[in-house]
């Protein structure tokens, strides 16, 4: 079943558990995420970013949104860090049924006035959006850069900019990176600074640069007030690492002989991402939503 973020967060956020959002470009990461969400009764975003959008191609996320709606597990298909209006509409006109518009590096009032547009524009067209302020780090490429260019949210100005933009859910900035991190290196989270939003702001937080941060801290942040955490890395990198090491140890070039068990590594992930969020088991407090088009008209 396909759905909005709003039916997807109202519930995850009373019923005090979180949603994984996974990104994906291509039809084994696709089916890495929506099969475990089925396996295991969770409900799951599958996320996209633009540059993963121009990878897989508009015409196959025709498949996905069927796929998707076809399911009696509820997905929301989501635009992860928009740049632009231009890919918040391309990512409408392929069916997705939540956008983000990420201003976050620019000027505060820049931000305002491009998430507002956003807002208002996908609003009519009963799509969802999320908006980000402050910046979260990036471990570079190689895996070998530290933390860089965090800029931890501000609880006013996260009032302030829910209230002049109408954003559906917020990402902000703990102390997060985008990636995995290397080694040696121990990520900490700021929960005093997600405590200080959560009481000025009410509606669903979102925690970017989920992988490869300390479980503990994830699920404290979940039980402080996070709704949807973004992960990448840590599956892909599973996934991956049992790709090079079919690859190098046998012969073969088809894809249904090597990926399936490289697959299996990424859902091990997944499931653990999922238990960790407490999302397990969670599908049936949608079995009596109506699917997002049929809610908005």
């Amino acid at each position: 079943m396909l759905i909005n973020m709003k039916q997807m967060l109202e519930i995850a956020k009373k019923q005090g558990f979180a949603v994984g959002a996974y990104n994906i470009s291509d039809n084994e990461l696709f089916q890495t995420v929506v099969e475990t969400a089925e396996e295991n009764l969770s409900p799951a975003i599958i996320e996209v970013h633009p540059d993963e959008l121009t990878f897989a191609k508009d015409d196959f996320f025709k498949y996905v949104v069927a796929r998707l709606s076809n399911s009696n597990i509820p997905f929301v298909l989501h635009l992860d860090h928009g740049d632009s209006m231009i890919s918040v509409l391309r990512a409408i006109r392929c069916g997705f049924t939540s956008v983000m518009i990420d201003g976050s590096l620019l000027p505060f009032e820049e931000n305002l006035k491009i998430t507002k547009e956003v807002v208002d524009i996908c609003h009519l067209l009963g799509i969802l959006v999320e908006g980000e302020l402050g910046t979260i780090g990036s471990m570079g490429a190689t895996m070998e850069e530290g933390v860089d260019g965090i800029t931890y949210t501000d609880p006013k100005d996260a009032k302030h900019f829910v209230e002049t933009t109408g954003v559906d859910t917020l990402a902000v900035a703990i102390g997060t990176a985008h990636g995995i991190y290397p080694k040696g290196f121990e990520p900490k989270l700021n929960m005093d600074v997600l405590k200080s939003i959560t009481q000025e702001i009410s509606i669903p937080l979102v925690l970017h640069g989920g992988s490869n941060n300390p479980d503990s801290e994830i699920s404290e942040a979940v039980r402080l007030g996070i709704s949807k955490v973004n992960i990448s890395s840590d599956f892909k990198f599973a996934i991956y690492k049992k790709l090079r090491e079919v690859l190098s140890t046998r012969e073969g070039w088809d894809p249904n002989n090597i990926f399936p068990e490289c697959m299996i590594e990424g859902k091990k992930v997944v499931k653990h991402k999922m238990v960790l969020f407490d999302s397990i088991n969670k599908a049936e407090y949608y079995q009596k939503l109506t699917p997002w088009r049929q809610e908005f008209l």
